[in-house]
């Protein structure tokens, strides 16, 4: 088997690098950490926001609730504040059966 070197994960993320990986606007990702009291990215010098591994995922997970199911900015509040434990487990389950998926597509595409 061939070597694969990791991907190289960083330790902050600017708000375009990650508006982009969510495919959003940079003005969103900003209402997003006014909205969402889970959404603490620190700030340099400048004041330029740095979020971290968990803040990229916390926005995933919102991206997610928001624009993929459909529910509405009260919801995902609703939801996050009382099952955040659940919530997050079933995110972390599909982005699992998301990467098998790939892995199998990829496997048939190539035979």
């Amino acid at each position: 088997m061939p070597y694969k070197e990791k991907p190289v994960e960083k330790l902050y993320y600017s708000i375009g690098e990650v508006s982009r990986m969510l495919g959003v606007a940079v003005s969103t990702v900003r209402f997003w950490e006014n909205e969402f009291d889970i959404l603490k990215p620190m700030k340099n010098k400048k004041g330029n926001r740095m979020f971290t591994q968990s803040d990229v995922k916390n926005l995933k997970l919102i991206h997610q609730l928001l624009k993929v199911e459909g529910m509405t900015i009260p919801g995902v509040k609703k939801r996050m504040s009382g099952k955040w434990e659940e919530t997050d487990f079933k995110y972390e389950i599909g982005q699992s059966l998301q990467k098998i998926r790939d892995i199998l597509t990829g496997l048939r595409d190539s035979v």
